[in-house]
This record gives structure tokens, C-alpha cells and sequence, in this order.
């Protein structure tokens, strides 16, 4: 699994886990049934702590992207639309967020902003 830490960013350790994971599932990376790796694998090949990947984890299971089945190991749920899609719209949010600050910096219109989100479903 290729996962990649930054220990320079503003997100923990975890999120940046959870994050990497979710969107490996959204872009199909990661299948229904897939197994993770351990805890304790995953700690060790990224040479953090087992309590962030346990955390990383619980996260994962508690948005429904991961069951976990004593013994066994952690796997990949089914996808559930609602789910992914929910995921997405996060992320267009936190786009969109950025995108209108930046707007607002540079004396952008929303008119203007519009018209650019007109354009890029046109061009499609």
C-alpha cells in the first residue's frame, strides 16, 4: 500500500491515513474485499506509531469504508454510494472554499466565478 506522511503539514498523522485510504477506495484502488495491511505492519512501514494507524482505522470503520473482523484483519467494505458521493462533495466543498477566498483576494466576481463553472461543465 503506498501511503505517503508528511510531517510537515497541518494534518495529523491519521487524517492524512484516512485520507490517502478513502480516495484509493473512491478511485477504485481499493476493492470490496481487499485486505489491509495490520496495524502493526502499517506502522512499521511507515515508522509511526500503532496507536495512529489503530486511530486511522477506527475512523475508516466508523465512516463505513472498513470492517474489521477479529483475528482476521481489516478489509475493504462495499461501496456505498452514498458514501463516496458524500466524500466527494467534502472535497469539492473544501475546492470550492479555496477557490472563493482566493476569488475574493483577487477582486474576482461570484458573476465571474459562475461563468468559469459554466464553462469547465460545457467543456466537460
Amino acid at each position: 500500500m503506498n501511503i505517503i506522511i508528511s510531517n510537515t503539514g497541518d494534518k495529523p498523522i491519521y487524517e492524512q491515513i484516512t485520507g490517502q485510504i478513502k480516495n484509493m477506495v473512491m478511485n477504485g484502488q481499493l476493492k470490496e474485499g481487499d485486505a489491509l495491511p495490520s496495524m502493526r505492519t502499517l506502522a512499521k512501514e511507515l515508522r509511526i506509531s500503532v496507536i495512529t494507524t489503530k486511530r486511522a482505522y477506527e475512523d475508516l470503520e466508523r465512516d463505513g469504508f472498513i470492517t474489521t473482523v477479529v483475528g482476521k484483519g481489516s478489509f475493504i467494505k462495499a461501496a456505498d454510494t452514498r458514501l463516496i458521493r458524500e466524500e466527494k462533495l467534502k472535497q469539492i466543498e473544501m475546492l470550492l472554499t479555496e477557490a472563493v477566498s482566493l476569488a475574493g483576494q483577487s477582486g474576482i466576481s461570484r458573476t465571474e466565478i459562475e461563468e468559469m463553472i459554466d464553462i469547465l461543465y460545457q467543456e466537460g
